[in-house]
């Protein structure tokens, strides 16, 4: 049996310089550990479609149901979806295409219809030409959710973005999975709270996502001129909605020239928030923790955060078991223009902070 040292040079070759180029960086140069990062990378990739595998047809099929009833299918005897929709040709034109695709096979069924509507098809009913179809019926398909199209759409059209990404065989090593797949169960809730925790027992993935063979930075550093009196007052941090992020544990703040004492771990991490009063007494009279820490936050924000949407990260403090201090805070002693430490974010690792004397150091 070959070695992985002669297999390598082997595989390597077979592999581009780009498509490794990430790898190879996190990985530090060595190429047998970014080989085995990559097929890493591949292992997760595959446990995490999977499970968006399972959330599609739970989605196309709540969906389904909703319009099947609204058109009185059962009634009528003719599918919905070669009926008139609100909203424009868009449906019409998709099933046409699927129609077309099935016909040859002598597969031309309802559920072979429905099952060849892309997970982009579904995404698109959900969007505001679709308002009427939401209020008439669409907004049946998510009975745990708020009832806002909007909230909904978004979260959908996360989970599609990020089954684009693994179809297209993309790097995992900079997703932030856990995050991901925390979107995809909380989209299964909005459909059915026993089905999302049928996902949770039956995903691998986080196995898979803690096999990873080369560590990374888990830290954040964020500018954080407001962000640190925030965080003293009510343990979050907020940041603009759609904000992108690598895979991080902890977040660490650069304000007043120096990298705080506090590196607080992430207990919660929520986008698209509306940052409104309403919105905080909804979310105040949930019976989950996170809502009611989220509408304290929304509550105690200043005007710095207007009327909006936001992303939110739930953080831990002084006393909590995963909080760490460092020895001192870390003076940023750059000077000039453009010389700040953060000018948005950068990553660390902990045990970098940890043994820090000054930014320098980082």
């Amino acid at each position: 049996m070959q070695s992985v040292e002669t297999e390598e040079p082997m595989v390597w070759n077979l592999l581009s310089e780009p498509r490794m180029a990430p790898y190879l960086e996190a990985a530090s140069g060595e190429k047998v550990a970014a080989l085995r990062l990559y097929e890493w990378s591949a292992r997760t990739s595959s446990a995490a479609f999977e499970v968006v595998g399972h959330l599609e047809v739970l989605l196309r099929n709540a969906l389904d149901r909703c319009l099947r009833e609204h058109f009185r299918e059962d009634q009528c005897g003719i599918p919905w979806f070669l009926l008139p929709t609100p909203g424009g040709d868009n449906v019409a034109e998709a099933v046409a295409t699927v129609r077309e695709r099935l016909r040859p096979q002598r597969k031309e069924t309802r559920h072979q219809i429905i099952a060849g509507l892309s997970f982009g098809f579904w995404s698109g009913l959900l969007g505001p030409k679709y308002e009427e179809l939401w209020r008439d019926c669409l907004h049946r398909a998510f009975p745990h959710s708020s009832g806002k199209r909007k909230e909904v759409a978004v979260a959908v059209e996360r989970v599609r973005k990020f089954r684009n990404r693994l179809a297209h065989h993309d790097s995992t090593i900079n997703v932030d999975i856990p995050f991901e797949l925390r979107q995809i169960f909380d989209l299964a809730a909005y459909i059915d709270k026993d089905a999302a925790r049928w996902l949770k027992r039956c995903s691998g993935l986080m196995t898979v996502y803690a096999q990873r063979p080369v560590t990374v930075d888990d830290t954040v550093v964020v500018s954080a001129k407001h962000a640190w009196p925030l965080y003293e007052t009510c343990s979050a941090y907020v940041c603009q909605s759609g904000r992108a992020f690598r895979p991080i544990e902890r977040v660490a703040f650069y304000a007043d020239r120096e990298v705080k004492l506090e590196v607080p771990a992430v207990l919660h991490r929520r986008d698209n928030v509306e940052w409104s009063p309403e919105e905080a007494s909804r979310l105040g009279a949930s019976e989950d923790r996170f809502d009611r820490k989220i509408a304290k936050v929304i509550e105690t924000s200043d005007d710095t955060w207007t009327d909006g949407r936001y992303q939110v990260f739930l953080l831990t403090a002084p006393g909590h078991p995963d909080h760490r201090q460092l020895r001192q805070a870390l003076p940023h002693l750059g000077a000039g223009r453009g010389s700040a430490f953060v000018q948005r974010q950068r990553y660390v690792s902990l045990h970098s902070l940890e043994n820090a004397v000054t930014t320098a150091d980082l």
